[in-house]
C-alpha cells in the first residue's frame, strides 16, 4: 500500500511540474501587453517602462518562470495587476464560493445517480430501465446554462422561492449562503447525474453477470443485499473514476454557471482576469485547479485500493 501511494504521489508531483511549464508558456505567448492594457493606449513610454519593470516583465522568461514557480511552493502566487492585492487572497475569497458549490453539486449528483443507475440495471430491458435511461440521455443532451435559465425562471421569477443570482456572503449566515447556491448546484448536478447514472448502470450490468453474483442469488440472498452489498462494491471503480472527473469539472468548469447566476467564484475570477489580461491571476487560479485535479485523482486511486484490495499489492 505504501509503494502504491508513493508512486501515485510521484506521478502527481511530476504532473504539477509539467503543468506549470505548460500553463506559464501558453499564457506568455498570449498577445497583448498587460502594462499597456492597464495604462491605456495613450500611455507615455516612460510610464510603460516603469510599470513593466515593477511587474517583472523585463526579466528573462526563465527567471520569471522560476520566480513564479518558487513563489507558489511557499504559497506566494504573486500580486494581481488589476486588483492590487495578493492573488492567494483573491483565490481564497472566490474558493469560498466555488468549493461549496462544487461539493454540493457533487453530493446532489451522487445521491441522484447511484440509485437511478442501480434501479435501471436491476430492471434491464424493462420499461423502467428504458424510461430511466431515456431521461438520463435527455439530461446529458441539455446544456447546463440553458437548464440554469429554466431554473431561474421557474423557482426565482415565477415561484420566488430562491434568489435569481448573486451571493450574500457567508457572513450573512449559513442558510442565506446555501440558498443562493441551490439553483446553481442543481443546474450543475443534474447533467452530471445523468452521466453518472449511465456509467453506474453499465458497471452494474457487467458485475451482475459474474459467477459470484449468480452464486449469491442461488444461495437465496435477498435481492437488495446482492445489489447493494455484493454488486455495487465491485462496480465502484468506474463510478469512482467518473466522480473524480466530475468534481474536477465542477470546480474548474463553472465559468458559465457563475456568470449566469452572478456568483463571485473562481470561474468568474478567471473570466474577469482573462478579459483584463491579468496573467498572474490566471496562472495562479489555473495552477490551483490543476493541483485540485491531481489531488482528487490521488484520492480516487486511494479509493480504488480500498474498494479493490488487489491494487494494494501492485506497483
Amino acid at each position: 500500500m505504501t509503494a502504491y501511494l508513493a508512486k501515485r504521489l510521484l506521478i502527481g508531483l511530476a504532473t504539477l511540474v509539467v503543468a506549470s511549464m505548460v500553463v506559464f508558456a501558453v499564457l506568455e505567448v498570449v498577445p497583448g501587453d498587460p502594462a499597456l492594457i492597464m495604462l491605456g493606449m495613450n500611455a507615455e513610454p516612460e510610464a510603460l517602462a516603469t510599470l513593466r519593470e515593477q511587474m517583472g516583465l523585463n526579466q528573462p522568461l526563465l527567471m520569471r518562470y522560476l520566480d513564479w514557480a518558487s513563489g507558489m511552493i511557499v504559497g506566494d502566487f504573486g500580486r494581481s495587476y488589476t486588483y492590487s492585492s495578493p492573488v492567494i487572497e483573491l483565490i481564497g475569497e472566490r474558493a469560498a464560493v466555488s468549493l461549496p458549490l462544487a461539493l454540493l453539486s457533487l453530493v446532489l449528483s451522487t445521491v441522484i445517480a447511484l440509485p437511478v443507475g442501480i434501479f435501471a440495471a436491476s430492471r434491464r430491458g424493462r420499461p423502467a430501465d428504458t424510461i430511466s435511461m431515456g431521461v438520463a440521455q435527455v439530461g446529458v443532451a441539455i446544456p447546463n446554462f440553458w437548464f440554469a435559465l429554466l431554473l431561474i425562471y421557474l423557482f426565482a421569477v415565477w415561484l420566488r422561492l430562491v434568489p435569481a443570482g448573486g451571493f450574500p456572503g457567508w457572513n450573512a449566515g449559513l442558510w442565506p449562503g446555501v440558498k443562493a447556491l441551490i439553483l446553481p448546484a442543481i443546474a450543475l448536478a443534474l447533467p452530471q447525474a445523468a452521466i453518472l447514472a449511465r456509467v453506474t448502470r453499465s458497471a452494474m450490468l457487467e458485475v451482475l453477470g459474474e459467477d459470484y453474483i449468480r452464486t449469491a442469488r442461488a444461495k437465496g440472498m435477498p435481492r437488495r443485499v446482492v445489489l447493494w452489498h455484493h454488486a455495487l462494491r465491485n462496480a465502484l471503480i468506474p463510478v469512482l473514476t467518473i466522480l473524480g472527473l466530475q468534481f474536477a469539472f465542477l470546480l474548474a468548469g463553472t465559468i458559465i454557471i457563475e456568470n449566469v447566476f452572478y456568483l463571485p467564484g473562481l470561474g468568474r475570477l478567471v473570466f474577469q482576469a482573462i478579459t483584463q489580461r491579468d496573467l498572474i491571476v490566471v496562472e495562479g487560479v489555473v495552477m490551483l485547479l490543476v493541483a485540485s485535479v491531481v489531488l482528487v485523482n490521488i484520492l480516487v486511486d486511494i479509493g480504488y485500493a480500498i474498494v479493490d484490495p488487489r491494487l494494494r499489492t501492485r506497483q
